[in-house]
């Protein structure tokens, strides 16, 4: 029996539909669907294959090792598992920004300070003592020269003529917000088949009271089953995008990112801004203006809500720049 068919046979023998184990594993049933037929093209790889399993396995009721065992078997072959080998998932690798030394930069900005300071008294008591001791200059008044007894005549004053004008400068294009074209939910394995796409729209319509949702997950980092999700935005057509407004719920908790490109696809949206442990509008204002069609607020950690589960919702999101 393959390792489909026992999920299969489990999950009916419990009594539960796919749409039954989507909710509890907030896997979708298409991916449960695909993994019951032994189809696990769906599943992103190994990795999130193996997640898939473990999940689904724990809600019908069977024991996962024996099943990871036997997808691993049929994914490396029989020949590169040997008896009692064990087959654990990657532990993914968690990057910490390393703070900066506040004490020791301080400690330079006051030395700094300190000798300027120094200098420029050193400077004030030189220039007073040598005014002390050279006193001040008379100044002398010089008669106007005489030509044979007679005084010169004085020139008359020369006029300057006045310096040109400087021509003033054009002002620069004031930023105004930009009216996207539409909106779909995303995923790293392509658009349309993201969280709660239905809903997409209403991030975009105007109307702060309606909103677009991620799935329910039972962890921030999205259950560990994905590395993010999240709502991409199509412009219509390039333009400069210089900052946003991202209206997210009020529970705080959502680390995302603001990504933009000229194709919809993750590697060709470019990070530009994000926000982390944020809630409630989030104001971004790129370092420099970024130039594209397609917007993705990409979200890697998500909020709790109040049924114990993570999820994250975007109200509104305004963009502003030059069309």
């Amino acid at each position: 029996m393959s390792i489909g068919e026992a999920l299969a046979g489990s999950r009916r023998q419990a009594g539960l539909t796919v749409s039954d184990v989507s909710q509890r594993t907030r896997i979708r049933e298409t991916i449960i669907t695909g993994i019951e037929d032994d189809d696990y093209s769906a599943c992103g790889g190994d990795f999130y294959a193996r997640g898939h399993i473990r999940s689904i396995a724990r809600v019908v009721g069977v024991d996962p090792e024996p099943l990871i065992r036997e997808y691993d078997t049929a994914q490396l072959g029989p020949e590169a598992l040997e008896e009692g080998d064990d087959i654990t998932e990657p532990v993914p690798v968690v990057r910490t920004l390393r703070r900066p030394n506040w004490p020791a930069a301080l400690g330079v900005a006051l030395a700094v300070a300190l000798v300027v300071v120094l200098g420029f008294v050193a400077y004030h008591l030189l220039a007073g003592s040598r005014h002390a001791t050279g006193g001040a200059v008379p100044t002398r008044s010089h008669p106007a020269p005489h030509r044979h007894g007679k005084p010169a005549p004085s020139r008359p004053a020369q006029s300057r003529s006045p310096s040109p004008s400087r021509q003033p400068t054009a002002p620069a294009v004031a930023a105004q917000a930009l009216a996207p074209a539409s909106a779909t939910a995303f995923e790293p394995f392509g658009s349309g088949q993201g969280d709660d796409p239905s809903r997409a729209r209403f991030a975009i319509d105007g109307n702060p009271s309606t909103a677009w949702h991620t799935d329910w997950y039972t962890s921030a980092h999205l259950g560990n089953l994905y590395p993010g999700t999240g709502l991409l935005v199509d412009m219509g057509r390039p333009v400069t995008i210089t900052a946003a407004q991202v209206t997210l719920g009020s529970a705080p908790g959502a680390d995302f990112q603001l990504r933009i490109g000229n194709t919809p696809a993750m590697a060709g949206l470019a990070p530009v801004a994000g926000a982390t442990n944020a809630s409630g509008v989030v104001n971004l204002r790129l370092a420099r203006p970024a130039l594209g069609r397609y917007v993705l607020v990409w979200f890697t950690s998500l909020p709790p809500d109040t049924a114990g589960s993570f999820q994250a919702s975007v109200y509104e999101l305004r963009l502003d720049g030059q069309q």
